[in-house]
């Protein structure tokens, strides 16, 4: 199979012509990039599955093209109507109580679903032409580095599927937050660019073992092939080790990535999966990664991080 690599436009037909014949396609969001098939269709997700080689423990995200989906595909409660109205279009998934509409194989065979609106406009033309709910994992093989842009998701699944849609770089280049909605209460599952303070304007929230399952869940992910570690201050331990710098002037390492010139953590986070794939494509033989600040957004940069040293 030969991937092409299309711009809005044209593309976004070819897309939703490929969605209605049961195939996945890479679309850009807000947060990285999607591998995106109609998600009721269990066919159509288990391709998904297998050109990402995922394992079917881990459950999908389900997209959906406008609001009124939501009491379609999950039994949201008034907190999570009101977390909808106020963070969607965003990157914002809430694990709510699954309808019988939804494929088991979506969310492995739990009774609750993972679902979110993105607001990356290629995105939603595409959903809005479309009509239906996708359901849309990372664009990358299980457990390997999100992809940002294009050519990320291209490195990572030319052959495996029939196109990728070209939207430019990703906005946030996190993944999306996730929070189970609980009775007065908010589960934080990932941390990601919608923060814990923000969540707190609405409901309590926590951080704590959950007894259900979350995309992107597993203690080892988003990794390089390159080993990986977090130091608070950056040494180089041999000739040919790289740098992940927030702060450090990159002094004695053959190669070193910054996140940020100017501390902003949002932009750190931007710009973090596609200074990791670098780094992990230069031949060295470790990365170090300098330990950024814990609040905000650079909790979400740390977890990712800590998943990748797993």
């Amino acid at each position: 199979m030969r991937t092409r690599i299309l711009q809005p436009g044209d593309g976004v037909a070819e897309a939703v012509s490929l969605l209605a014949e049961g195939l996945p396609v890479a679309l850009p969001t807000e947060t990285v990039y999607g591998l995106a098939a109609d998600a009721l269709s269990p066919g159509a997700c288990a391709c998904v599955f297998e050109a990402k080689e995922r394992p079917l423990s881990d459950p999908l995200i389900v997209h959906i093209p406008s609001l009124d989906w939501l009491s379609r595909i999950a039994a949201p409660s008034p907190l999570a109507l009101a977390l909808a109205e106020r963070f969607w279009p965003g990157p914002l998934t809430l694990v709510l109580p699954r309808q019988a509409l939804v494929p088991d194989i979506v969310t492995a065979g739990q009774d609750t679903v993972a679902i979110r609106m993105s607001a990356h406009p290629v995105f939603a033309e595409v959903l809005q032409a479309f009509g239906r709910p996708v359901a849309a994992p990372s664009a990358n093989r299980f457990g390997r580095i999100s992809p940002t842009c294009a050519a990320h998701v291209a490195s990572e699944l030319d052959g495996r599927i029939a196109m990728i849609l070209d939207g430019g770089p990703c906005t946030h280049g996190i993944e999306s937050t996730i929070v189970h909605v609980l009775p007065n209460r908010l589960q934080i599952l990932r941390p990601g660019p919608i923060t814990e303070d923000d969540l707190r304007a609405f409901a309590p929230a926590f951080h704590g073992p959950s007894g259900i399952a979350a995309p992107g869940g597993l203690k080892s992910h988003y990794a390089p092939r390159t080993k990986l570690v977090i130091e608070r201050s950056p040494k180089p331990k041999g000739a040919r080790n790289g740098l992940l710098s927030w702060s450090h002037t990159g002094e004695g390492f053959l190669q070193a990535e910054f996140l940020s010139c100017s501390g902003d953590l949002r932009e750190a986070a931007a710009n973090l999966y596609g200074a990791m794939r670098r780094l992990d494509e230069a031949g060295l033989d470790l990365i170090i990664a300098e330990a950024l600040p814990e609040y905000g957004i650079g909790a979400a940069i740390m977890e990712r991080l800590r998943k990748a040293a797993a």
